[in-house]
């Protein structure tokens, strides 16, 4: 059957299976650098389903904006298009219950950063309105699947963008002329465990403190994240010295960004956690 004479008919359970199930397998392939052909892929998908090349292609673009949403990678040749069918929401989902085992994070199997690689650093992002505020189906999937909450139970994804932080903040001062502060740069959560309030120790070019807490995701700048009350605490502390260093889109290529305090001027700072005593 051709797909002009399916137009307007929605897609099967089998066949949103196949193309979820499709994307995914390219996803992982574009993560790890692996080779694949697009077109191919889509020829083999119009066989199965009758399905125009076109028709591939929107719902291929349909899954990469659920997964944007998601803040997870997304396959860059498919640009989000949102249109949020129930059914496709409901196999995604799926999918993501089957490959999830709590801290999975479609990380590449491989991933190298140049020990001498400097981070470009720009600037902190403004809200945006979000799409699953108007969409209860979709805001479900968010809650299910909190982005922020993944990023702080993976302690592989803090380690790589801690190393990633600590690797280029020596890089930055080394270039700058700095050697003798590249060498007093310190990875604390490391070798010296979380309670610090901050991650990595390091310095401006002219040798006053940086206290850098990193907070790392797969996600785009947008992604939510959790802050712990000793965070919090320590850059009231020390608001001269400590800063967010904000790692993201770093399954694919790392950018950051800083925050300074007062971290309320431009973050929304909610309760997520209660501790519980008795009276």
């Amino acid at each position: 059957m051709s797909d002009s004479a399916r137009t307007g008919e929605d897609w099967s359970d089998q066949e949103i299976d196949l193309i979820v199930a499709d994307y995914f397998a390219m996803l992982d392939m574009e993560l790890n650098g692996e080779p694949y052909v697009k077109a191919r892929r889509n020829a083999a998908l119009q066989d199965l389903t009758g399905r125009s090349k076109g028709s591939i292609e929107f719902k291929h673009q349909n899954i990469s904006a659920v997964l944007e949403v998601l803040e997870r990678p997304w396959i860059p040749g498919y640009k989000p298009m949102r249109n949020f069918q129930r059914a496709l929401l409901e196999r995604v989902e799926e999918f993501l219950d089957h490959q999830d085992t709590g801290t999975t994070l479609l990380l590449p199997r491989k991933m190298e950063f140049a020990e001498h690689g400097i981070l470009f650093v720009g600037e902190a992002p403004k809200k945006i309105e979000r799409p699953e505020a108007s969409n209860p189906e979709l805001a479900r999937l968010v809650r299910k699947f909190d982005p922020a909450l993944r990023d702080e139970r993976n302690r592989q994804l803090g380690k790589l963008g801690e190393e990633c932080v600590f690797n280029s903040e020596r890089a930055r001062l080394t270039t700058a002329g700095r050697t003798d502060l590249a060498e007093k740069v310190k990875w604390v959560a490391r070798d010296e465990g979380d309670g610090a309030g901050f991650d990595v120790l390091s310095f401006t070019d002219r040798g006053e403190e940086r206290f850098l807490e990193v907070k790392t995701t797969v996600g785009s700048e947008q992604t939510p994240f959790y802050l712990s009350r000793n965070e919090k605490l320590f850059s009231e502390e020390r608001q001269d010295a400590f800063r967010i260093f904000r790692l993201y889109d770093f399954a694919r290529a790392p950018k950051a960004f800083e925050i300074a305090p007062p971290l309320e001027s431009k973050l929304i700072l909610e309760t997520a956690n209660y501790k519980a005593s008795f009276r």
